[in-house]
C-alpha cells in the first residue's frame, strides 16, 4: 500500500496518520484500525465503539465504502477466522450499521455452488441455528454455501430481527440492506450461481426472510418461512405482538416461490400467520392437499400450488402437534421439534427445484 493511499484512508477515518514516507504494509494499517475498533479481543457480538461508528461514516463519506466494509472484519482476532464448528466468521457494514455473520463452505468440487441464507430466531445465534436445523450437513451434500447473518444485542436485546420496524422492512434500508449486502458479497466471493440464491428463517428470522424475498426478487430465487409472519403484518412492537397472538394479514403480494412450515400448536406465533404468508404469493393455479406421517413421529398436512409448468410455487406444511420449533430439527439446537418432517431437507429440495 502506498503512503498516499494509507494517509487518505487514515484521514477519511479520522485516525492518526503515519508520518513515515515510503510503502506502508497493510498489517500496519490493520493494527491501527484494530486499535480504534476495540482491539484484537473485541467480542464478535459487541457493537462497535462510538469512535468506530464515526470512522465508518467518515470512510463512507470519503467514497471508501469498501474499506468501511473491511474495517469491522479486522476486529476478529488472529486465529479466530473460523468458529468452533468450523464456520468462517465475518462482518458486513454499510450506512445502516454493522452485523456479523458466519459461513459454511462445502468441500471444493466442480461447478458453481448454490447459496442459502439462514436467518435465526430470537435469542438464537448462528451456531445454535446451524446445529438445530442441521442445514450444513445437507448443504455439504448439495454443494451449497450457507450464510448465517447474526443479529446483535445492541440492535435488539433479544437478538430478534426487527421485522416489525418500518425502517427495517424496505429495500435498501436498515436490516434488509445489510442482509442483501452480505448476500451479494458472499455470492461474488465464492462464485455462486446468481440464479440459485435462497433465503429462509425461523420466527422473527422467517418474517425477515419473507421481507427479503419480496424486497429483492432479483437476488433471491425462493423463500422458506418457518413459524413466521407475512410482510407488513406489523408496524411497531404493539402490532407485532398482536399479529403474533392473533394472526394478521400482510400488505401486498408477490410472485416469490415460497415454502412454509408451521406447527398447529404454536403458542408464540399463531398458525393463522402461515395462511397470511401463503396469501401473499400471487402466482400459481390449482391447489392440491395431502396428509402425511413421520414414522414414529408427527403427522402433517401439505398444501401445494403449482405454476403452469407444474413446478410448485407454494408449499405449506402444517405440522400437527408441533409448537414454536423447527420441524425435524436436532435437539442440539434450540427451538426444534425432532419428531416432525425435516423442514431443512424439504426447503432445500424446494429451493433446488428452481
Amino acid at each position: 500500500m502506498t503512503s498516499s493511499l494509507h494517509r487518505r484512508l487514515l484521514r477519511a477515518a479520522g485516525l492518526p496518520q503515519n508520518a513515515a514516507l515510503g510503502p506502508v504494509k497493510l498489517a500496519d494499517l490493520t493494527a491501527q484500525l484494530r486499535r480504534v475498533f476495540g482491539g484484537a479481543a473485541a467480542s464478535a457480538d459487541a457493537a462497535p465503539a462510538p469512535s468506530a461508528v464515526d470512522a465508518l461514516h467518515r470512510m463512507k463519506a470519503a467514497g471508501l465504502e469498501a474499506m468501511a466494509r473491511l474495517a469491522p472484519e479486522l476486529e476478529v482476532p488472529a486465529g479466530a477466522a473460523t468458529s468452533k464448528t468450523g464456520m468462517r466468521q465475518r462482518r458486513f457494514a454499510n450506512g445502516a450499521g454493522m452485523r456479523p455473520y458466519k459461513l459454511f463452505v462445502p468441500s471444493p468440487r466442480p461447478g458453481r455452488p448454490n447459496l442459502v441464507v439462514m436467518l435465526h430466531g430470537c435469542t438464537q445465534t448462528a451456531e445454535d441455528f446451524a446445529a438445530g436445523t442441521r442445514m450444513n450437513a445437507l448443504a455439504e451434500a448439495a454443494n451449497c454455501v450457507v450464510l448465517y447473518p447474526e443479529q446483535t444485542a445492541s440492535a435488539n436485546p433479544q437478538r430478534c430481527w426487527n421485522w416489525f420496524n418500518p425502517a427495517d422492512q424496505l429495500r435498501d434500508q436498515g436490516e434488509p440492506s445489510l442482509i442483501a449486502g452480505m448476500t451479494r458479497d458472499v455470492l461474488a466471493e465464492f462464485g455462486a450461481d446468481p440464479k440459485r440464491v435462497f433465503v429462509a428463517g425461523l420466527s422473527a428470522g422467517a418474517a425477515k426472510a419473507a421481507i427479503m424475498g419480496a424486497a429483492y426478487p432479483e437476488l433471491y430465487a425462493a423463500v422458506g418461512v418457518h413459524s413466521g409472519l407475512a410482510c407488513g403484518a406489523a408496524h411497531d412492537m404493539a402490532s407485532a405482538f398482536m399479529a403474533m397472538r392473533q394472526g394478521k394479514p400482510g400488505q401486498g403480494h408477490h410472485s416469490m416461490p415460497t415454502i412454509i412450515f408451521h406447527g398447529d400448536k404454536d403458542g408464540t406465533v399463531n398458525p393463522r400467520n402461515a395462511d397470511s404468508v401463503a396469501a401473499q404469493v400471487s402466482e400459481g393455479g390449482a391447489v392440491e392437499t395431502k396428509e402425511g406421517q413421520v414414522p414414529g413421529g408427527l403427522s402433517y398436512t401439505t398444501t401445494v400450488r403449482r405454476n403452469a409448468a407444474g413446478t410448485p410455487v407454494l408449499e405449506q406444511w402444517m405440522v400437527h402437534g408441533a409448537g414454536h420449533a423447527w420441524s425435524g430439527g436436532s435437539s442440539e439446537g434450540s427451538f426444534t421439534e425432532p419428531r416432525g418432517p425435516d423442514a431443512s431437507k424439504e426447503m432445500l429440495r424446494f429451493f433446488l427445484a428452481r
